[in-house]
């Protein structure tokens, strides 16, 4: 029975395990100079789990100037510390991420460091904000190059490198830019025009926003949404004081099939890319229509709480502002809400992002290169057609220098690799795919000057001599 060591033991065996793999050799890239400021190898736009598990990647293949850039104060990188309500994460505790084949760098080990295999043994889910203590763990113990409230506002090719914009601050120079920016990052979240349109914003919320459910104590809230951030929003309302979450479905009947469990167990998500355009439309337009449903435990924790209610079969056909509140008009009547909280997910296209405005134009979506035979799906079409590794792929020939060096390492992703940028169970498949991608674009940058070098090689390394002790020629 393994019994708890210590997070600071458990550190000292990830320092030997990378010794004994020969981590932190010398890097082999050719460093590249500009009047501009320093030219990094790799920027990655994102401190979350997909960006720090792909600077350790680049890291491990001897990629060492690279920078890793996040908007958020220390800490608060991704989801788990600033919008998510969830209690546990949803995927099987089992399933590795960014550990890269490492056993002590494995949540598992993070875990039973503290809590002993008896502690693992016991642990259902795990839960969320250990999940982020884990990443903060995992950061501080591999001394990643995080830059913190770090906001890029523009990515700009100059041909051959971009020169990354920031909020605040001088901008950076890299060949190569990876945007680890996670399920928002290739669009945007979507709040559907009957809301948007006619309501104004201080009655309404998006659930990846920042919502003060305190001061709602005693108000009743509407949901929007079958999935199960519409009912982690309700349990943490309903736990903060709110009167009554009503939570309102279009479908009868909540979706009891999770697609993604039978992707984990199958193969799918690893051997997703092998597959032609055809497969891959037609297996993605099936699992937009079926939906994910609600964790059993989520659902079970905000069901059983006064005040919890579910409209199943009710969409909303209009929304109205009145002296009382938000009036929804659904086919079974008109109620009013203090508040609405959205969970209606979110929407893909490169157009949306701010920080692709000059190169959005030119990438390839799905609507570029493949029309299926049944009908198209505009959720589907809008999304970029990606390379192999992630790699951004131009609509015309003449845009591939500006596009050249550009990873869309985040959901828009999607359609062409699957689930494996897309979600935590994929991103053990993920981050091999794209750090190979980096690495051979920054050697096949530099091919002549990388042939030459071998050509030119001539530090002896034999030292003998014959006869025996006679001075070499």
């Amino acid at each position: 029975m393994t019994r708890p060591i210590g997070l600071a033991a458990l550190a000292e065996q990830v320092a030997t395990d990378l010794e004994r793999l020969a981590f932190g050799g010398p890097a082999w890239t050719m460093a590249q100079t500009s009047t501009d400021g320093h030219v990094h190898d790799v920027v990655i736009v994102g401190g979350g789990q997909s960006g720090l598990g792909a600077a350790f990647g680049l890291l491990r293949e001897r990629v060492s100037d690279i920078l890793v850039l996040d908007e958020n104060p220390v800490g608060y990188e991704g989801p788990w510390d600033t919008y998510a309500r969830m209690m546990t994460l949803r995927t099987p505790k089992h399933l590795t991420a960014i550990d890269m084949g490492i056993p002590s760098l494995t949540f598992r080990a993070y875990w039973e460091a503290q809590h002993g295999a008896a502690g693992w043994d016991a642990l259902d889910k795990i839960p969320r904000r250990d999940w982020m203590a884990y990443l903060r763990w995992y950061r501080a113990v591999l001394k990643l190059p995080v830059r913190n409230e770090a906001r890029v506002t523009l990515v700009e090719p100059l041909g051959g490198r971009f020169r990354i914009h920031l909020a605040e601050g001088a901008p950076l120079l890299a060949r190569k830019v990876v945007l680890a920016t996670g399920i928002q990052g290739g669009g945007h979240w979507h709040v559907p025009p009957l809301v948007r349109d006619r309501l104004p914003a201080h009655r309404y919320a998006h659930t990846s926003a920042a919502i003060d459910y305190a001061a709602l104590g005693g108000k009743r809230i509407a949901l929007l949404g079958a999935g199960a951030s519409a009912f982690d929003n309700a349990h943490a309302a309903l736990s903060a004081g709110v009167g009554e979450a009503h939570v309102f479905v279009r479908r009868p009947a909540l979706p009891r099939v999770n697609p993604i469990r039978h992707m984990e167990r199958s193969g799918i998500i690893g051997r997703f890319p092998a597959l032609d355009d055809a497969a891959k439309y037609r297996m993605m337009a099936a699992f937009f229509d079926r939906s994910q449903p609600p964790t059993n435990d989520t659902f079970d924790r905000a069901s059983a709480l006064p005040g919890f209610h579910l409209h199943l079969g009710t969409p909303w056909l209009d929304v109205a502002e009145t002296d009382g509140g938000v009036a929804i008009t659904t086919p079974h009547g008109t109620e009013t809400f203090d508040f609405l909280v959205l969970s209606t997910g979110l929407v893909t296209d490169p157009a949306l992002r701010p920080e692709l405005t000059l190169v959005a134009d030119d990438i390839a979506r799905w609507s570029d290169r493949y029309r299926p035979a049944a009908g198209a799906n505009p959720l589907i079409d809008a999304h970029p057609y990606l390379g192999p590794n992630f790699q951004f792929l131009p609509r015309d020939p003449d845009a591939s220098a500006k596009l050249h060096g550009l990873f869309a390492f985040n959901y828009s992703g999607l359609i062409s690799l699957g689930l494996s940028a897309s979600a935590l169970s994929g991103l053990r498949h993920a981050l091999p795919r794209l750090v190979a991608g980096v690495a051979d674009q920054l050697f096949l940058d530099d091919r002549d000057a990388m042939i030459a070098a071998y050509l030119d090689y001539d530090e002896p390394e034999f030292v003998g001599t014959w006869p025996r002790g006679e001075a070499a020629a």
